[in-house]
């Protein structure tokens, strides 16, 4: 099922994207937990993407695989009619029809999230790739189970 996320959840998700502690408490503080772990698991966090798959979150699971250009996981979006994440993720890969079209509709706060991350996932190939970078990420080991 398709849960309707208000314009005011999108744009809290967004600023919690562009690292704004407001953000990231009113998700906590209004039961978002799930937007929380998109963003997480978008990064690469199992635990997060568990944590949608676990708790019935599949559109947001198949969002955060359509960012990483999972055709299945697209296709999943779209015949579940969940336009506006499959949009979103389209303009995290570049897609300027998907960002006209939203911005037709009247949903640039879905624009604005689809930049948001899209300029964290830079951020975070800059992270992975500048030789300060990487002496960092040699030190910060991920805990799996």
């Amino acid at each position: 099922m398709l849960k309707k996320y208000s314009k005011q959840a999108i744009e809290m998700f967004t600023a919690h994207v562009k690292q704004n502690p407001e953000g990231f408490n009113w998700l906590v503080n209004n039961g978002y937990m799930e937007l929380v772990a998109v963003l997480d698991a978008i990064r690469d966090d199992k635990k997060a993407f568990d944590f949608l798959m676990n708790n019935k979150f599949y559109i947001l699971a198949a969002f955060v695989n359509a960012v990483w250009e999972d055709e299945k996981a697209f296709k999943f979006l779209m015949d579940q009619k969940a336009y506006d994440w499959a949009a979103c993720a389209n303009i995290i890969n570049g897609d300027e029809k998907a960002q006209e079209a939203l911005l037709k509709l009247k949903k640039e706060h879905f624009v604005n999230l689809a930049l948001a991350i899209q300029y964290r996932i830079q951020q975070d190939g800059d992270r992975n790739v500048s030789p300060w970078g990487v002496l960092q990420n040699l030190f910060n080991f991920k805990k799996y189970d």
